[in-house]
């Protein structure tokens, strides 16, 4: 049987348990740092929203498209080494965090019609 890394622990601990629990905010906060710790913070704040063609993070300044496992940030972009599962924007961290313990902001909407309300 092969090892997980830590981010595939925290991901199946984290479905497990159904929520965030003081051990794993402390975990996802150790291997992610201030990523992880920005990511809590938008799931607990609800600013991760799911459409029919997208799921979304709200960010400060921007709204950010997060789809397979990429995101449309410049921090993704430019900074991150995408063969690093450790490696992730917070934005990817947020949806990977709320759809483990179901706290997704559904919306029966498309998001590319909702973007030309904004």
């Amino acid at each position: 049987m092969t090892e997980r890394n830590p981010v595939d622990r925290w991901h199946a601990d984290l479905a497990e348990a159904g929520e965030l629990t003081p051990d794993l905010v402390e975990r996802i906060s150790r291997l992610h740092g201030d990523r992880g710790v920005r990511a809590i913070e938008a799931v607990a704040e609800r600013r991760v929203k799911s459409y029919r063609d997208f799921t979304v993070v709200v960010g400060h300044e921007d709204e950010y498209v997060v789809e397979d496992g990429a995101c449309t940030c410049k921090d993704a972009r430019y900074n991150l080494n995408s063969d690093d599962p450790t490696d992730r924007c917070w934005h990817v961290l947020a949806v990977s965090i709320a759809r483990r313990i179901g706290h997704v902001d559904v919306h029966d909407m498309w998001y590319s019609d909702v973007r030309e309300f904004l």
